[in-house]
């Protein structure tokens, strides 16, 4: 991923907007059935999808948004929301057939799909707005049967697949919005690991809101069989808008037998200006079930971005000696507010889990950690080991530690930690009285409070949140 043009992208969306030139065949704000049956129609969809689709919808009817998480933001109004929008081009057989303005706009991201797919060796699905436009290396990947595909064309091609497992970690019921992207959801990625099978180079996904008024509802499935392996990246922007935008994806992994799946977030949604003027609401929900024996989900994310996230990267450990790992940085700054965490359900005997979380809330920033561990009846010997460390820059940042720890089985061995520190002016001269000033002082700290955390991401990914930390650190002190 080349650095520079991240730098150059996120200084000039940041500083001073962004518009790309791509127009987009956008829905008329609302929702209704007549909206979700035009989803599935526009998708080609079969008629249990559609019916499935409908059931989420009509039970969204009856539900109320979330109140409990400490956010505070305008009510919004779901029916001015846009739930579908494409680039107005036709779908491209190959990604030389890519929109050459589209090609242009992941190039300013960072993300060329060329280099992606010449140097880099990843896999890529590039999902704008509600459509995915271009997967790279599927031939490659398919000769080991790998499928590695958008879900729109896994419901197509793969239905029994998509059948088998959508909405079973994550079903509609779960909550507001689980139930709202299971009706809206147009596209999104989809992955197949085979019995045994080691994917060989990690599969990545860029997300973008593009168009204006428009709200987001990519859903990820991603199954490995037994003794499989995958590596799986997803990174994610939006253009600088007065309005606020919705982004509400849902996320499914399931890990059989020996399988091991590592799943890395790093989330760029435009957080809003410094008065708190626009940005992206990101309200997420993501959970993998570790179904089989030995069976390993792992998640890792940098969060950056999003006026407001909501969002929890959980795992069920329903198999034995199963684990579970949860590895975060959530950075605040301004106006933006973020409740994130995770939740680790141990059921399976000898089960382990482990969550690091590190928080940076900036200026008038508000971080809280909000995370469950619970030790079911049945999960004998089970282990957990927690820890949330915040970081406070500048004189009014808040940080909250909401840690929730039930265990039913008096074997389970749970220890938690925390620490909250404010990089005070002692720390800042004995950096300077080495040839720092105060703004490289403030970064050194801050890099060396992430490390444990960011020296996981893929080395591109690991270059590119460094960059992100850099330019989010500017003008937070002084």
């Amino acid at each position: 991923m080349s650095t520079a043009a991240l730098d150059d992208f996120a200084r000039e969306e940041y500083r001073h907007g962004f518009e790309t030139a791509i127009e987009s065949d956008v829905f008329a704000p609302g929702l209704s059935e007549d909206v979700v049956k035009s989803i599935s129609e526009r998708n080609h969809e079969p008629g249990w999808m559609l019916e499935w689709r409908l059931k989420a919808y009509r039970h969204w009817l009856t539900m109320h948004e979330p109140t409990w998480a400490n956010v505070r933001y305008p009510a919004i109004d779901y029916q001015s929301i846009s739930y579908y929008a494409t680039p107005k081009r036709d779908r491209p057989n190959s990604l030389d057939d890519l929109d050459p303005e589209i090609k242009r706009t992941f190039e300013r991201l960072g993300i060329p799909l060329e280099e992606q797919k010449l140097l880099s060796g990843m896999a890529v699905d590039a999902v704008m707005d509600s459509t995915s436009v271009a997967t790279t290396y599927q031939k490659d990947l398919e000769k080991r049967g790998i499928i590695f595909c958008s879900m729109s064309e896994a419901v197509e091609r793969h239905p029994e697949l998509v059948k088998q497992y959508l909405n079973k970690v994550v079903p509609y019921t779960d909550n507001f919005f689980a139930a709202l992207n299971s009706a809206v959801f147009s596209d999104g990625s989809f992955a197949y690991i085979p019995k045994g099978v080691s994917c060989p180079i990690p599969l990545t996904t860029y997300f973008r809101i593009n168009a204006k008024n428009t709200g987001q509802f990519e859903r990820t499935l991603i199954i490995a069989e037994a003794g499989a392996s995958v590596d799986y990246v997803e990174g994610c922007t939006a253009p600088m808008r007065d309005e606020n935008q919705l982004h509400a994806a849902v996320v499914e992994l399931f890990a059989h037998d020996d399988a091991s799946i590592n799943y890395t977030t790093v989330q760029n949604w435009y957080p809003g200006d410094k008065e708190g003027k626009g940005g992206i609401y990101n309200f997420v929900t993501k959970r993998g079930l570790c179904a089989g024996k030995r069976s390993h989900i792992s998640w890792t994310q940098v969060e950056v971005g999003s006026a407001i996230t909501w969002k929890y990267p959980s795992c069920i450990l329903r198999g034995d000696e199963s684990v579970g790992e949860f590895y975060s940085v959530a950075v605040v700054k301004n106006k933006q507010q973020a409740d994130t965490g995770t939740k680790m359900i141990h059921l399976g005997k000898d089960t382990k889990s482990t969550v690091v979380s590190k928080g940076i809330s900036i200026g008038e920033g508000v971080n809280t950690y909000r995370g469950l561990i619970k030790v079911g009846g049945q999960a004998d010997r089970a282990r957990n080991y927690t820890r949330c460390d915040s970081l406070l820059i500048g004189s009014h940042p808040v940080a909250n530690t909401i840690p929730v720890i039930e265990s039913d089985n008096n074997t389970a061995t749970l220890e938690h930690e925390a620490t909250t520190s404010k990089i005070g002016d002692e720390m800042i001269f004995y950096l300077r009285t080495r040839g720092f000033n105060e703004e490289q002082a403030v970064g050194l700290i801050v890099n060396g409070f992430v490390e444990d955390i960011v020296k996981r991401l893929p080395l591109e990914y690991g270059v590119e949140a460094r960059r992100l930390l850099e330019l989010k650190m500017e003008g937070s002190v002084g």
